[in-house]
């Protein structure tokens, strides 16, 4: 069904800035929360010294996903918030304190100077960071939706695109800093000014989420609110919240793999040149933007499941060939990444809209929060060191691909029976209080 069959018209300049507001707080927010596992190294070295630095970074990886785990807590907080009073406030409210997180864990004294005492606060300031982004994702998705009505699809794509950019700075950041210091002074200093300086952007993301509006969705309804939103998509929407863990699979465990694990295999495991994977994430990022606009441009216009059963099948059949590929330790990087980012185009252009669907205006934030959190929590936050473990216990470089192939099969199994609650049917869905 497309927008000019069912009476719908472009963007007005109104839902462009909402949609442009929503979706570049959530771009400077996900730099904050990725640069991290770019420099997990360097903060291997600060806060986890080991004889083993395979060991070391470990820990380090998981650190990374403490802040993944307690991204279901934050998003029930948060969304209970966001469906009850608006999505407004909880927008302003978790990008000044996830800033105020990622200054803080550039300006920590290393466990040279504090002992354990620095990596608590790390931890701590990691979990911080996960309570919030369990908000501010969904909230996006929620504020676009309902705001971009005429285009939620390509809305939905916009807010990723804009995301992607968030971890395209952090990757500019990282290769301009490889170019400009040394590795002493990098391991040494190098990788706090990427935290201070994502910690400043982020705070003048506080001030341009001032601009925003709530949704006339809520507006609507504001006077029929839940008064226990995640109670009742529990009650109600379980079913719902397992097809949308099954929809976020694909994306969850490959950008969480891509982002946070990517960079530091392919230096520490596979010894590529550092300047090249910067450069080649770069690329690789770019297109993945590119290629997620285009798919969530069809969106609107196929059924948006058939674009996540396109990328499950092409990832299901070539994931682990590519990292075979890759394993060699030959391998034109600049060439492998881009493709694969390209070949999850359909599931990064498509899984927000269909998650979006699975429910209704009065508890849409609950529901979005809880699906997203828990198959993130689970996939991404956990894919980084699960994929460090496979390679340890297996001996073969190339194991991580078996881990995309996974996700690929869950998201395939669940487009396949998503033929009840495809792009014709959404209108449907999103009129419902």
């Amino acid at each position: 069904m497309t927008p000019e069959s069912t009476g719908r018209a472009d963007l007005t300049r109104r839902q462009w800035t909402m949609t442009l507001l929503a979706s570049l707080g959530g771009g400077l927010e996900y730099y904050d929360f990725i640069v991290y596992g770019i420099f997990a190294q360097y903060i291997a070295a600060a806060f986890f010294p080991a004889s083993d630095p395979v060991a070391a970074l470990t820990l380090s990886l998981a650190v990374f996903a403490v802040g993944y785990l307690a991204r279901p807590l934050g998003g029930m907080v948060l969304s209970h918030f966001g469906d009850r009073y608006g999505r407004k406030t909880v927008f302003v409210v978790t990008v000044f304190v996830m800033s105020a997180c990622t200054l803080g864990m550039g300006l920590i004294p290393p466990y040279a100077a504090w002992g354990v005492w620095a990596t608590l606060l790390l931890v701590t300031l990691r979990f911080v960071q996960g309570l919030c982004i369990g908000g501010e994702l969904p909230g996006a998705i929620t504020f676009v939706v309902e705001t971009a009505r005429h285009r939620p699809g390509f809305a939905c794509g916009i807010v990723f695109a804009l995301v992607n950019s968030g971890v395209l700075l952090a990757s500019l950041v990282n290769l301009a800093l490889q170019s400009w210091l040394p590795p002493a002074a990098m391991a040494e200093y190098g990788w706090r000014l990427a935290f201070v300086f994502g910690g400043v952007l982020g705070l003048v993301s506080v001030w341009l989420r001032r601009a925003l509006e709530e949704t006339p969705e809520f507006l609507r309804l504001q006077h029929a609110a839940a008064r226990s939103p995640v109670g009742e998509v529990l009650r109600h929407h379980r079913r719902a919240v397992l097809a949308g863990i099954g929809i976020v699979a694909l994306t969850a465990g490959f950008n969480g793999i891509l982002f946070a694990h990517m960079p530091a295999y392919l230096a520490g495991v596979l010894r590529y040149d550092r300047q090249s994977i910067a450069l080649a994430m770069n690329v690789a990022l770019v297109a993945m933007s590119l290629s997620l606009l285009g798919a969530s441009w069809f969106a609107d216009r196929v059924p948006p499941r058939r674009l996540l059963l396109a990328s499950s099948v092409v990832l299901l059949a070539g994931a682990v060939p590519a990292y075979a590929v890759l394993a060699r330790g030959d391998a034109n990087l600049s060439l492998v990444l881009p493709l694969l980012t390209v070949a999850v185009a359909g599931a990064n252009g498509s899984f927000a809209y269909l998650l979006a669907t699975l429910f209704p205006t009065r508890v849409r934030f609950s529901g979005v929060a809880l699906s997203l959190n828990l198959g993130f929590t689970l996939l991404s936050g956990l894919g980084p060191l699960a994929a460090n473990l496979l390679i340890g216990a297996t001996g073969w470089p190339g194991a991580p691909g078996l881990i995309i192939a996974a996700v690929a099969l869950v998201s395939l199994v669940t487009a396949l029976r998503l033929s009840g609650r495809t792009a014709e049917d959404a209108v449907a869905v999103q009129a419902r209080p």
